[in-house]
């Protein structure tokens, strides 16, 4: 019934989706798994893509050759530019996105990729042969075989869901949890852990009374995702989201639930996400704040469904509506469906290499919330990188690592073999040390070289890259060679606050400026506006870029090849770190377990020090 195929993909939620498209679209004969062909790349929780750190990742997955860019273009209903007061390194896109159109767009491009074949059924274990994997078992009985698997579980491993003092089995809200895989893992020798996550409750949008909140419109300047030219929505048609808070009242509704609540009453035992807590987490940890910011979020051009986000919670229905109905706005509310939190397994992700595959069992790779991490951005960037190895790795070819001074994606899977996690691992730009390196505007300019060797970014596309590449080098050269008079750029210059100038000047000099920006600059010359008249808004904003943070952008080319020197000391395979009597107990622990493949990942290690690294080079002979 089955041919035998190169990969198989085990789940079609983000990290799914990206697994199969990467390894079909490099050219595996690649099988899809889902236990619904009806929830293919469901928004589970709220809709929308990008945000800090998430959006850089998404424009590194659509520089990368993945969907979750142009899919995000097509379905988004409002755009925002995040921390645009900031420096560039801090921009971040997002986006609101009809949750029903996105996964249909993304099912529409899967069934549109060469290569994919799907198949709905639950997977309950996997066919392995001399610790490699060889195929799959579904609960149909069937036994499919595959050169290697991909794991995207999201939370349906023996997932709960828990609202008040009702518990049931599941993945989602109405769909059934999967059996099966972790047992079998375990017996393998693998190590499960429980994580928790939840949702808030869905709302009538025609109950609410918006004149009672603030507006929140999106950008005027639409600059989307994918570096495609994929069409984008008008800044005029988007639709609004809005801004309101809970009170005083609203938090000691939410406390009457208290001792029914699953995660106070002992019910939970994993442990949910820090940067994302429940309403009642927030009023436990955070008492002295007297309201919590909520945000009013359609999910769609053609629904009333409304997402409010901030208010994620388990707690019984009745507190939940009670409280939900003294928010400003909400006083006439009527419930879609209430809140509610899961509970699921996930296996520590140190028992990965930085391939993704797992090092017990080889062939078998492991992408998204198996690995400990939340948000559909990190599940979707670890599953695409999880497709391509595999691809890699079944036709024998040199696996794909992309570097943390490469990418934001690079940062996160070193992060999650090196460091592990207890608690679902979200990104922040705080976490990539090179963040001036890795801005989301240079994410085509750093990956699509390295996507077009693989195969998945065509011709057209790499030859885009190029000619951006020339007209950025060639709008500096102007810059550079255009002099500017002071009775040229001082009435300009006094207009905006910065001092005059009292003698010729580059425009380049004159940009350094902190608050001078080249539309504004060549907008006071005429000259230079007519010398730049023929480039792209996108080439003069990167130029500009560049001009401004060359220091800072150098200063930190310097210090990544400082790193890369301890990055290529390579530890054998075969180091015994217990012949080491300098080394702690806790080091020496550490490093037999994760079993670091170089010098600085071995530096990555939490609980790893700096005399640790000291030693390490000593014996090795450096």
């Amino acid at each position: 019934m089955f041919p035998e195929y190169d990969v198989i993909v085990v789940g079609a939620g983000h990290a799914g989706c990206e697994a199969a498209a990467a390894a079909a679209n490099m050219g595996s004969k690649t099988l899809l798994v889902t236990m619904n062909m009806q929830t293919i790349a469901q928004m589970s929780c709220n809709p929308a893509m990008g945000g800090i750190a998430k959006g850089q990742i998404v424009r590194e997955i659509d520089a990368m050759g993945g969907y979750s860019g142009i899919v995000t273009d097509l379905s988004m209903i409002q755009f925002r530019m995040l921390n645009r007061s900031k420096g560039p390194a801090m921009w971040s896109p997002r986006a609101q996105s009809d949750r029903m159109v996105f996964a249909a767009k993304w099912r529409e491009m899967l069934e549109h990729t060469l290569n994919l074949d799907f198949y709905q059924d639950m997977v309950k274990g996997l066919l392995v042969k001399d610790k490699r994997v060889s195929g799959v078992i579904t609960g149909l009985g069937h036994e499919i075989k595959a050169k290697a698997v991909v794991l995207t579980n999201g939370t349906f491993l023996n997932g709960i869901i828990h609202i008040g003092e009702k518990q049931f089995g599941g993945g989602r809200v109405a769909e059934k949890a999967a059996s099966g895989i972790t047992e079998q893992l375990v017996s393998l020798g693998f190590e499960s852990d429980r994580l928790k996550t939840g949702t808030p409750p869905r709302v009538d949008g025609r109950s609410l009374d918006y004149t009672k909140m603030e507006v929140q419109e999106g950008d005027e300047d639409i600059v989307g995702f994918s570096f495609t030219d994929t069409e984008k929505i008008s800044a005029k048609n988007q639709r609004c989201c809005w801004i309101t808070y809970t009170s005083p009242e609203v938090h000691e509704i939410l406390k009457t639930g208290f001792d029914r609540s699953p995660m106070f009453a002992g019910r939970i035992d994993g442990v949910g996400p820090r940067y994302c807590p429940s309403i009642e987490d927030k009023i436990n940890r955070f008492a002295d704040r007297d309201r919590h910011q909520l945000f009013v979020e359609p999910e769609g051009w053609n629904t009333v469904e409304i997402y409010v986000n901030g208010f994620s919670t388990s707690l019984p229905e009745d507190v939940q509506y009670k409280a939900l109905r003294t928010v400003p706005g909400f006083e006439n509310a009527r419930l879609f469906r209430p809140g509610y939190a899961i509970e699921y397994d996930y296996f520590p992700p140190t028992q990965l290499t930085n391939t993704l595959e797992t090092k017990l069992i080889g062939g078998l790779f492991f992408a998204g919330q198996i690995n400990g991490t939340t948000g559909y951005e990190e599940a979707a960037c670890q599953g695409l990188m999880a497709g391509i190895n595999a691809h890699l790795n079944v036709h024998e070819q040199d696996a794909l690592i992309l570097k943390r001074s490469e990418a934001y994606i690079g940062v996160l899977i070193d992060d999650l073999i090196n460091k592990g996690t207890e608690e679902p691992y979200r990104m922040f730009t705080s976490r990539a040390e090179y963040r001036t390196l890795l801005r989301q505007d240079n994410a085509d300019a750093r990956l699509t070289p390295l996507s077009y060797q693989l195969g998945l970014a065509k011709e057209e596309r790499m030859e885009k890259i190029r000619q951006k590449n020339e007209n950025v080098a060639g709008i500096k050269n102007i810059l550079k060679n255009t002099v500017v008079t002071p009775d040229q750029i001082n009435g300009f210059l006094e207009s905006v606050n910065s001092s005059k100038i009292t003698e010729k000047q580059r425009a380049e000099k004159i940009l350094l400026r902190p608050n001078i920006e080249l539309s504004d600059l060549s907008g006071a010359l005429p000259f230079l506006d007519e010398s730049l008249k023929n480039y792209s808004k996108e080439e003069m904003e990167q130029a500009a870029i560049q001009v401004k943070y060359d220091t800072y952008i150098e200063k930190e080319r310097e210090i990544v090849t400082r790193m890369s020197e301890m990055e290529s000391l390579t530890i054998p395979d075969s180091f015994d770190y217990g012949k080491l009597s300098s080394l702690g107990n806790e080091a020496k622990e550490k490093l037999n377990r994760i079993r670091p493949k170089t010098l600085g990942q071995a530096s990555r290690i939490s609980g790893i020090n700096p005399s640790d690294v000291q030693i390490l080079m000593v014996y090795m002979g450096r």
